[in-house]
């Protein structure tokens, strides 16, 4: 006697049908289709045992059915994009979503290099120096003007140079007597710390720290034998080719301040007229 050979699902002979396998269990044609078939997304059939079952994020449809929401085209076996869950060729895509090079106006593909700075795009060939017209690509550069430069071109066109080391300003630098220095190259004549950022004095066109200049130029205080800046404003009593700050002149006996009183002098000391009286 033969064997059986039904369908797993109606139990209808297969002998002599088409049928279709599942985890070891066949299936009738029909039975297969209503049971596991994906319905398609455009056209909501069910994709048949007899057709291509095209897939994109457990999303399902026919090969015939798989086409460009804008132009019909067919997407099977090219590229394609989404938009708000539907499908669009690279073409459609672009003209509709893509970025406009700033230069040449033409859409960026998508999946192809674009360059961007300031919310404007272009295509990497078009992102050139305004001087050299070389493109730029992943390497710095300066914008001046609504046009972008090379380092090298924007330091040969506009850069200023340093007085000291001849070599172009890119970034900061710092104006003495109207002429350019880099910070670095802007230091005291005499210990060559840097002098941008706090304050200076200047001799002969030479530019000092306080400290220097004090200590090389400034007269000392006959009392406490430290330099006299005279700078920023700070006071001094001058008497017979000394100085004194304000602070030190004092009477030599009493220490009371003799600042704008009367004084006398006793060899190098001064002295305030009531311990002056015995003079």
């Amino acid at each position: 006697m033969t064997e059986r050979y039904d369908c797993h699902y109606c139990k209808e002979s297969l002998f002599g049908k088409k049928y279709v396998l599942r985890e070891e269990n066949p299936y009738c044609v029909k039975c297969y289709e209503s049971l596991y078939s994906n319905s398609c997304e455009e056209c909501k059939k069910p994709i048949g045992c007899n057709s291509r079952d095209l897939s994109y994020k457990d999303r399902h449809w026919h090969e015939e059915c798989f086409k460009c929401f804008q132009c019909k085209r067919s997407l099977v076996d090219k590229p394609f994009s989404t938009k708000d869950e539907q499908l669009l060729c690279t073409e459609c895509y672009s003209n509709e979503y893509s970025s406009k090079c700033h230069d040449c106006k033409k859409t960026i593909m998508p999946g192809s290099r674009k360059m961007e700075h300031k919310g404007n795009s272009w295509h990497e060939t078009c992102f050139t120096c305004q001087r050299c017209q070389q493109p730029i690509g992943t390497k710095s550069f300066i914008p001046k003007e609504n046009n972008n430069f090379c380092v090298p071109c924007y330091e040969k066109q506009f850069a200023m140079q340093c007085v000291h080391c001849k070599k172009p300003i890119t970034t900061g630098g710092v104006t003495y007597h109207d002429q350019p220095w880099h910070k670095d190259c802007f230091l005291c004549t005499s210990c060559k710390q840097q002098l941008s950022g706090q304050r200076f004095t200047s001799r002969d066109d030479f530019a000092y720290c306080l400290n220097c200049f004090c200590n090389l130029y400034a007269k000392k205080c006959a009392s406490c034998t430290t330099p006299i800046s005279g700078l920023g404003g700070s006071k001094y009593i001058s008497f017979e080719e000394r100085q004194w700050h304000n602070d030190c002149f004092n009477c030599k006996k009493c220490s009371v301040s003799l600042v704008g009183r009367g004084f006398l002098t006793e060899r190098d000391d001064i002295l305030c007229p009531e311990c002056g009286k015995d003079i």
